[in-house]
């Protein structure tokens, strides 16, 4: 299966009218009611694993 680059996945809220506070409480919301879930889906991405780290530490400030 093909992973949707990080970059179509911006693209994709940008277009439904997501700024980028949208996308961190977005992130925040993912983190906080499944975090297994967020992992995954950024390991689905191609994240590299410090760069997960960061988004997850980042989105639990929200």
């Amino acid at each position: 299966m093909a992973n949707v680059s990080v970059e179509q996945w911006v693209e994709m809220f940008r277009v439904v009218g997501l700024t980028d506070d949208d996308m961190r409480r977005w992130h925040a919301e993912f983190e906080r009611r499944h975090p297994a879930g967020h992992q995954g889906f950024l390991e689905w991405l191609g994240l590299p694993a410090e760069r997960i780290a960061q988004v997850r530490r980042d989105s639990a400030k929200i």
